[in-house]
Formats: C-alpha cells, sequence, structure tokens
C-alpha cells in the first residue's frame, strides 16, 4: 500500500481501506450474539494494549531494550504466516512487548539480542526450507552462528506426514537453538495439514507459559480467549468458506498421443467480488468418487449408512468418505490406525521398519493398503483412521485484467495404472473427468506473495515452468500485456514432445509476434536421443542469462521441487560462477542477495 493510503480512510478516519476490508469481512454472516462477544473481546484487547508500545517488523523501538517476544515466519505458501500472525496478535492481546518479522528481513546475527524467539517455519520438497527461512536456516547451522543461552524460544512446525521429511525445517531450528544453549518455552510442534486446532492450542499453552518472563498486566483478560482470525484482502471467502463457483471449460491441451492428459479449466467467479493477482492460487475443495468410496466400504465390510463423527459433525459414512476425508494420498499415520484396528501382522512388520514403509507409501494411496489388507474395521475406527481432506492449490493460469469474473487452471489429470488397478488423483480427477461443465465446485484464493511480478513494469524478467509449470507465467504474461508493460520477457518451457504438449502454443506464438515476448526457449525432452531438460536450456544461454540478471531481471522457477527446481538453480549458479567470474561462495552470496530482494522467486510443488 502507498504511503499515501491515510486519504482513503474509512469513517472516523481510524482506520485505513484495507483495515476497514479486513474488519468487515471478518464480521460478516456473524449473529447477534457473535458480534456482542467480538464487540467486547476487541474491547479488552484495547484496554490490554493501552500502555504498550506499536512495533513494525524489523523496526527498532522503545519496547526492544525490554523482555519481549519475536514472532519469526518462514513460509512458502503462506500458511506458516497465517499461524505466526494469529499467534502475534495473541501475545499482544495478552499485553505483551511483541513483533511480528519475516526470516528474510530478519538479520540472523541479531538473534543474540532476543530474549523471547517463537518461530513458526514449514517445509517442503525433501525436508527444505522455504525460500525465505534460508538464510536463518542455514546460518544456524553454520560456524558463525553465537551460542544462545540467554535466549527462550518455542518453534511450530508445518508438513505433510504423507513425505519421508515431515517437518525437517522445524526440527531443524528447534535441534540447532537446543545445541547453542537456549531454552525451549514448550515442546516443538510438528503439525500436519490439518493444523488449525493443534496450532491453536499449542499457541495458547505458549503464550500462558510467557506470562512470568514478559510480566503482561493485560494476560488474564487477553490470552485465555480466541483470536479472532481475520482475513485480509477483497474477498469473504477462504478456505473455510468457499465461493460455490461454476466449471465453465476443462479441455485437454495436449495431444491424443501424448503421455500426459493436461487440462484447460475454466471456472466462473461471477458475482462473488473475488479478486486475485499472478501468482496466486486457487484453493480447490474436491469429492471422492463413487466407485473409489464403494470399495473402501466393500473391503471393510461397511454399507455407507452408519452414522459417524467428523470434526463435530454427525454424518453418514458414505457422505464422510466423499466429502470430509482423505482416500488417495497415503501417510504413516493411517497405517498405524489401521493396523491397530485390523491386527495386521504384516502391517505391524512394516511399521517396524520405517524405510520400506516410506517405499510401500511411495506407490500406494489408501485404497491400496486397504486392499492388501482387507478385514471388517467399526466405521468409527476407519473415520479416525483417515485424515481430513484438504483442498489442492493450482497456480493460476490468467490475469483478471484479461479474463474479468473468471479464473484459469492448468492441471495435470493424474491417471496411471498400478497394481492391476486404475488410479486417479482426487482432485485432478475430479477438475477433469467427474466435474461436468455447468457443475458446482467451492474455491477460495490462497495469496501468495512470494511469487510476484516485479512492482516497475520495465523490469525484465525470466520464467522457467516446464509441464504445468507453466500456469503462473500465461498469468504473467496476460498481466503485462494489459498493463502495457515495456520489460523485456523470456520463457524457458520443457515438456516431452513439441507436438503433443507445447502447452498454449498459439497463444506463446501470438506474444512473440507482438513483441511481448522477447525470447522463448523450449526442451522437449524426448524429440532426440538425449534427453534435454529447462536447465541444459538455461546453460547454453548462459552468457545472456547472467547479462539479464545484471541488468536487473527477476528470475522465476515453477514447477517440481524435488528435482527440477534443484537442478534449475545448480544451472544458475554454475551461471553465476562461470559468466560471472565467481567463485562458488560469492555465486551463492549473490542468489541470496537476489532472494532477499525478491528478484529469484519459486512457486513448487
Amino acid at each position: 500500500m502507498s504511503a499515501n493510503s491515510n486519504q482513503n480512510q474509512a469513517p472516523g478516519a481510524v482506520l485505513n481501506e484495507t483495515q476497514w476490508n479486513a474488519i468487515t469481512q471478518a464480521i460478516a454472516g456473524l449473529n447477534k450474539d457473535q458480534l456482542t462477544w467480538v464487540s467486547g473481546y476487541v474491547a479488552g484487547m484495547a484496554a490490554a494494549q493501552g500502555a504498550a508500545v506499536v512495533q513494525d517488523a524489523g523496526i527498532a523501538t522503545e519496547s526492544d531494550s525490554k523482555a519481549s517476544i519475536t514472532v519469526l515466519f518462514g513460509s512458502q505458501t503462506g500458511n506458516a504466516k497465517g499461524v505466526a500472525q494469529q499467534f502475534h496478535a495473541q501475545a499482544e492481546a495478552a499485553g505483551y512487548a511483541s513483533k511480528l518479522v519475516s526470516m528474510a528481513d530478519f538479520k540472523p546475527r541479531q538473534l543474540k539480542n532476543e530474549t523471547h524467539v517463537a518461530i513458526f517455519v514449514s517445509t517442503h520438497g525433501e525436508g527444505d526450507a522455504p525460500d525465505d527461512a534460508v538464510e536463518l536456516h542455514e546460518f544456524l547451522a553454520s560456524k558463525k552462528a553465537p551460542k544462545l543461552a540467554g535466549l527462550k524460544f518455542a518453534v511450530l512446525g508445518l508438513g505433510d506426514s504423507s513425505y519421508e521429511f515431515f517437518c525437517q525445517t522445524g526440527k531443524d531450528f528447534d535441534e540447532r537453538l537446543s545445541k547453542l544453549g537456549a531454552t525451549a518455552i514448550a515442546p516443538r510442534l510438528d503439525c500436519d495439514v490439518d493444523y488449525e486446532d493443534a496450532a491453536a492450542q499449542w499457541s495458547e499453552k505458549v503464550i500462558g507459559a510467557l506470562k512470568d518472563d514478559l510480566g503482561a498486566a493485560g494476560f488474564a483478560q487477553g490470552a485465555a480467549q480466541p483470536v479472532l482470525a481475520v482475513q485480509t484482502g477483497e474477498s469473504v471467502y477462504t478456505k473455510k468458506a468457499p465461493f460455490t463457483a461454476t466449471l465453465m471449460e476443462s479441455q485437454k491441451i495436449t495431444g491424443r498421443d501424448s503421455v500426459k492428459d493436461i487440462r484447460h479449466i475454466e471456472i466462473s467467479l461471477e458475482n462473488s467480488g473475488i479478486s486475485y493477482r499472478p501468482g496466486d492460487a486457487l484453493g480447490v475443495w474436491f469429492k471422492n468418487g463413487d466407485e473409489l468410496v464403494a470399495e473402501v466400504l466393500a473391503l471393510t465390510e461397511l454399507d455407507g449408512s452408519e452414522s459417524v463423527t467428523v470434526g463435530g459433525d454427525a454424518l453418514t459414512l458414505r457422505d464422510a468418505l466423499t466429502d470430509k476425508l482423505e482416500l488417495t494420498l497415503s501417510y504413516p499415520t493411517f497405517v498405524k490406525a489401521y493396523q491397530a484396528a485390523t491386527s495386521s501382522e504384516a502391517l505391524g512388520a512394516l511399521l517396524a521398519e520405517p524405510a520400506q514403509l516410506r517405499t510401500y507409501l511411495a506407490e500406494r494411496q489408501i485404497i491400496d493398503i486397504i486392499r492388501d489388507h482387507p478385514a471388517k474395521v467399526p466405521a468409527q475406527v476407519l473415520v479416525d483412521a483417515l485424515r481430513p481432506m484438504t483442498p489442492r492449490l493450482y497456480s493460476i493460469a490468467s490475469s483478471q485484467a484479461e479474463v474479468d469474473e473468471e479464473v484459469h487452471l492448468t492441471v495435470a489429470h493424474v491417471d496411471y495404472e498400478a497394481f492391476g488397478k486404475r488410479h486417479q488423483g482426487g482432485a485432478s480427477s475430479y477438475l477433469c473427468e467427474r466435474l461436468q461443465e455447468g457443475g458446482s465446485v467451492e474455491v477460495y484464493i490462497e495469496k501468495n506473495d512470494n511469487f510476484r511480478l516485479p512492482e516497475n513494469p520495465d523490469t525484465p524478467v525470466i520464467m522457467v515452468g516446464p509441464g504445468t509449470g507453466i500456469a503462473p507465467f500465461r498469468a504473467f504474461m496476460q498481466e503485462r500485456d494489459a498493463q502495457g508493460a515495456e520489460g523485456k520477457n523470456w520463457l524457458f518451457f520443457g515438456n516431452p514432445n513439441f507436438t503433443q504438449d507445447f502447452l498454449y502454443q498459439v497463444e506463446w506464438q501470438g506474444y512473440v509476434k507482438s513483441g511481448l515476448l522477447d525470447k522463448i526457449t523450449l526442451a522437449f525432452s524426448r524429440d532426440q536421443k538425449e534427453k534435454i531438460y529447462v536447465q541444459h536450456r538455461l546453460l547454453e544461454n548462459g552468457k545472456a542469462v547472467y547479462e539479464w540478471l545484471e541488468s536487473g531481471a527477476h528470475f522465476y522457477v515453477c514447477g517440481d521441487a524435488t528435482h527440477m527446481a534443484k537442478d534449475v538453480e545448480e544451472a544458475l549458479l554454475s551461471i553465476i560462477r562461470e559468466h560471472g567470474g565467481k567463485s562458488e561462495d560469492d555465486a551463492k552470496a549473490y542468489l541470496v542477495a537476489m532472494r532477499k530482494a525478491k528478484r529469484y522467486q519459486k512457486d513448487v510443488y
């Protein structure tokens, strides 16, 4: 928001426009009793903060000289940031001196001057730290890290237990701070995909444990109260309160002989008031297929009419399996609970060998585990063994400057044969096959401020997006076209075959013809004997890539985190070393500087 934003204030000239929007969104739909509770709670917060000093992230104020808590977050998609914001609000409601800071804006050497730190950090890929946490994460593992005997800390990690390195970054921070002599305020919490309730309980526990250290007079009134969740932005629709949209189009955009089934999806947001920016993602709530649900019921000797409870709601087992529970992604907690319910010796043996269990799960969906070990299981026991369904996030492939009240996606339909059976992705099969055009789908916008076009439209950009990683760059180009941006644009795109897999070919050729897209470099891996990928094309064009970087270009990567993104980063470091004449350490420092300046951004999964 600009420095002149105070000119656009709400009535009374107390709140700016963003604050006013946030409040009206947060209270939308509350009944009289709820509004009364909220008004009393907010009044209590105001009283608790009467003597508190307001702080901005990274800006020194009076409270820096006394005991305070610094809330640090490292977040790739925004979840860790959201939980940190809730904790920060709760700390302030308790009357504590508190500041909220992104790890990207925190100087690692400042840690030795802190008294209390709460860390909220996600993990992605193979146990990798999010981009904004990399520098602090590496610093704490280095010889430069100071002794921290005077520091008290708490760590909350976010992750997905279906991955091997579950919450690894949070574990790393916890271990490294302890080794440096810091004292834990509370045990580390490792949160799975359904993290909200566990995170809220942990936050309340930590806030309570800080009472003696931070001596807040407002504690009794503030900390015991739940913190009101405020979603900023222009839409009232959220993950928990999605918008019921309409599927307009689902069109296959790969050829008949392609090894991939990739669809262009168009969804209507008409009359929603939803707005989004290039770089954001669309959260999609889906339903499990009827055939899949029927097979789970048959294998567990249940008929689906049984009454069960999910998250406090009573419903039939069939409805729970269709709408509320994860049946595709597999994870160790299901195996543990299902083994306890079935007394399966084979599953017990797998649980005793973590490496074998991971290999087993990597190749199987939930249905495969039940197929391998069918047994009669009580309905509620089955429900409790399964993880709550979580929406899938898809990078948005459109700009509202061009499509208005629509949102476009580029979706790979996960559809393959394994163990003699057809397997499909939960959300991708819903969008690409089971949901008919004109059908309803529940969606919301997941903002991603870590993947944005440069503020200056004259800044050059390099975009690397193989496969469905092309999606946000289609949005980027639509936006820059609408802006009349003068900045140069260079796209690196890869897929198996030119004739079958050149996604949005006509559009890209149109951008080249119009002059908006200055360069397009293609890597079709199977069109020649040796495999060629985008990282190879980057190295081939290394001199020009480095020249673009030196002229201030922003560098973007979207797609697979496990292999592609790592290979692209290695190629980028090699280019910086070779064409910049830099040592390995200097090349890494160059990339870190780009990341801190938000000139190197990744949207990986």
